[in-house]
């Protein structure tokens, strides 16, 4: 058995010699070394030899296995970097030669704008409301009822608000005002929170409206607070986005929830407060509507307007992001155009 054993190991030094690839080495250990092959099959006959024989012979088949086994690896070593070495010089690359561009996404303007506007008013003391108290989907309750406005106001009718199918008086939210409501049924004063998010509305298209849009809405209820504190925040507020030499005013208005009600402008950066299509020849474009909380809207979240006061403020993140980047159009918002968004 000691001559057979011998026998196969020059035999595969043989094979190896004639090997030129690293196929050929994965058929010479097939052929040898795995489970079928020639050295197992004498090792498998051990059995039937004396103790001393099988010791003999199984050491020297052991050993035999071992050199047979560096051989190969040394041989396989050298047909890698063989090969490796020409494949490289098949498939060499110039470093020199310029790469190739790849753009990169950016953050779309209405978000960048909703993240800049959000961050001004964290740096005053308001925090966000969670998604979970200022959904998209309302019922009239939290829409229209909370915030006082009365069952005949126009805003209820079909052609200023969406109304789904879902269930009988759910809406999509015609403003984040909502989001007020569930904030003051969950804590109690002091409050003071933002409310981002999508709202809709049965508007005519045009340069300056749409029929979905995006608004931050605001609420600050504690004790004593007036509407000074309103004028304060809000023109510390323009102040951070648009910079102390941008003019605004303040005009009395309406809103039902709140008492007294006033909307900001600010002005028109496309015609410098001479008159353009923007802003209808004005010379000023509305940025946001905001009051004091009226005692309705506390009272009817269990709290007492005797002792807390607030208010409310509601912006639209399209008419800021106009006003700051000189857009003309808010349709370019929401067209997709490349040659528009790659300017951000």
């Amino acid at each position: 058995m000691k001559e057979q054993l011998e026998k196969i190991y020059a035999s595969a030094n043989e094979d190896l010699e004639k090997a030129k690839s690293i196929n050929d080495l994965d058929e010479i250990r097939a052929k040898y070394l795995s489970r079928k092959g020639e050295f197992n099959e004498i090792k498998k006959n051990l059995k039937n030899l004396s103790d001393e024989d099988k010791r003999i012979v199984g050491s020297l088949a052991n050993e035999i296995t071992r050199k047979l086994e560096t051989s190969i690896q040394e041989k396989h070593n050298e047909f890698y970097k063989k090969e490796l070495d020409e494949k490289l010089s098949k498939e060499r690359i110039d470093v020199t030669l310029p790469g190739k561009f790849i753009p990169r996404g950016k953050v779309h303007p209405i978000t960048s704008t909703t993240n800049e506007i959000v961050a001004s008013l964290q740096s005053l003391g308001f925090s966000v409301v969670p998604d979970a108290l200022s959904p998209e989907v309302e019922t009239e309750y939290f829409n229209f009822d909370m915030l006082n406005v009365p069952k005949d106001h126009p805003a209820r009718d079909v052609q200023d608000t969406f109304y789904t199918l879902n269930a009988k008086n759910v809406v999509l939210r015609s403003q984040t005002s909502g989001a007020q409501i569930h904030v003051m049924e969950e804590q109690k004063p002091p409050i003071r929170v933002i409310a981002p998010g999508r709202v809709y509305r049965n508007e005519n298209i045009n340069a300056r409206k749409n029929n979905f849009f995006h608004q931050i809405e605001g609420l600050y209820v504690d004790k004593d607070i007036t509407f000074g504190d309103l004028k304060g925040v809000l023109n510390e507020f323009i102040r951070i986005y648009f910079g102390a030499s941008r003019p605004t005013r303040f005009r009395s208005s309406f809103f039902p929830f709140t008492e007294p009600s006033a909307e900001v402008d600010v002005q028109c950066i496309m015609c410098e407060g001479k008159g353009c299509r923007t802003c209808s020849g004005t010379g000023w474009l509305e940025i946001l509507g905001c009051g004091m909380v009226d005692p309705n809207v506390l009272r009817g979240v269990g709290i007492d307007p005797e002792i807390y006061t607030g208010f409310a403020f509601g912006m639209g993140v399209e008419r800021l992001a106009m006003l700051k980047y000189a857009i003309d159009d808010i349709r370019l918002f929401f067209n997709n155009d490349v040659r528009f968004l790659k300017q951000f």
